[in-house]
């Protein structure tokens, strides 16, 4: 009889507290919470991270330049000169650089020509074939030239010839695109300017400017 009546008790945790149910919905909603929260934090550096990546290759891999046309160095083979007539007669070697290093991408260019000039007077005209200049590189085309003086009318050649110094001129403009990853195609003409100085003395090549 004694085993009947005896009441059965629940133990205790051994620190004397019991979590209700209230707690315990408590605790997974704080829980749910902190998860959200760095779901939050992660999603903004995600987003931070893509926002710089994006504006680092818009200022960089993305940013289309204007490829630059020049001359290269010019090898004078033979330079004749009499100031008294006036008239001079010169040829010489020279290189035409397309350069496109500063693109990531490549320059795909249209037949154009440089022509070689007096005091805006033509002595000549170098025609460019078409090509394409590969992203961060420059190409060189060969050229040889061959001018003289019997175009230029009406100037003076002959004080510039006393004076030891001939200047000429060489212009042209390129037109192309320039093609990003495959995606982005950007229309680019760039022009050649420069400014070609012979020693007349010497027989050779004073200096080359090009802008």
């Amino acid at each position: 009889m004694a085993e009947k009546n005896q009441q059965v008790y629940p133990i205790a945790p051994a620190n004397g507290y019991t979590r209700s149910d209230a707690e315990s919905l408590e605790s997974a909603d704080e829980l749910k919470r902190k998860k959200k929260i760095k779901m939050a934090i992660y999603i903004s550096i995600f987003v931070v991270f893509q926002i710089i990546v994006i504006t680092t290759m818009s200022l960089t891999v993305m940013k289309v330049k204007t490829p630059r046309f020049r001359l290269g160095n010019i090898n004078v083979q033979s330079f004749e000169s009499v100031p008294a007539t006036p008239s001079f007669d010169t040829k010489f070697t020279t290189q035409i650089k397309i350069k496109n290093s500063a693109n990531w991408g490549s320059y795909k260019f249209n037949a154009a020509n440089v022509t070689f000039q007096y005091q805006g007077e033509t002595l000549a005209v170098i025609n460019i074939e078409k090509g394409k200049a590969g992203w961060l590189s420059t190409i060189k085309r060969n050229a040889e030239v061959s001018l003289n003086s019997s175009r230029i009318t009406g100037s003076n050649l002959g004080s510039e010839l006393s004076s030891g110094v001939l200047t000429l001129n060489s212009v042209g403009r390129l037109n192309g695109k320039v093609a990003i990853m495959f995606i982005m195609k950007k229309k680019k003409a760039t022009n050649m300017n420069c400014t070609i100085a012979f020693d007349v003395a010497a027989k050779a090549l004073k200096s080359l400017q090009c802008k």
